[in-house]
């Protein structure tokens, strides 16, 4: 598994950002920071994610900045050019999964289907992106698809939150959960970064707590040879 992925598992939790001012990006990913949890998801669903992508790897390199919501290629490129280190996509783009592949970037697709599935691992891919999770059926939906994929990690994202979030974790094929909970659009529109670092913290104790009670859940431990 790519490193960047095993650093994922390792923190349980990837924020899922969508950002409108990219002066906002370097506050924001400060308080993700603060709150523990150095990793940021920029979606590609505003104008301002490539500017907010290259602001962040500017000015806090601690985080782990990835880009979500990728549709193209050519977001794909100018989102690692900014400075992403994986990519996201809410489907199986075969064009796109190419793209990564080709240049070692981590990629996980949005799947929804065995067949989807399937096409990951014709990919050599490990790790996906059930998506969206809540509506397709969460844990109950996970550990069904699991089943005849017992190699693939998957990082569920959709209607996750603070009150279902242990439920994901405590699943051994869950290698991270993508929420938006702590990063609401209100709370960046109105600066309240000390609130989205004081929910960060919240999350993060829940990942801690219920990796605690169950050691083997979905965690990776990162590569720090560099």
């Amino acid at each position: 598994m790519h490193d960047v992925l095993k650093q994922l598992g390792a923190l349980g939790l990837v924020p899922v950002v969508k950002i409108d001012n990219a002066a906002d990006a370097v506050p924001l990913a400060r308080a993700l920071a603060e709150g523990g949890l150095p990793v940021a998801e920029i979606t590609f669903r505003t104008a301002a994610a490539e500017e907010a992508i290259r602001n962040i790897a500017a000015s806090v390199p601690e985080v782990l900045l990835g880009a979500g919501t990728v549709l193209t290629m050519d977001q794909a490129e100018r989102a690692v050019k900014a400075g992403a280190r994986f990519i996201v996509t809410p489907g199986f783009s075969p064009t796109v999964v190419k793209f990564c592949a080709e240049r070692a970037i981590p990629i996980t697709p949005g799947v929804a289907t065995p067949t989807e599935i399937q096409m990951a691992l014709e990919h050599n891919l490990e790790v996906v992106k059930f998506f969206p999770a809540d509506a397709f059926g969460g844990v109950k939906t996970l550990k069904a698809l699991s089943a005849p994929f017992g190699a693939v990690k998957f990082i569920p994202t959709g209607g996750i939150s603070a009150a279902n979030l242990a439920e994901y974790i405590l699943f051994p094929k869950v290698l991270a959960c993508g929420g938006s909970w702590m990063v609401k659009d209100v709370l960046i529109k109105q600066g309240q970064f000390a609130e989205i670092t004081r929910l960060t913290r919240e999350a993060m104790v829940i990942v801690a707590d219920t990796r605690r009670r169950t050691p083997d859940a979905g965690r990776q431990t990162p590569d720090t040879r560099g």
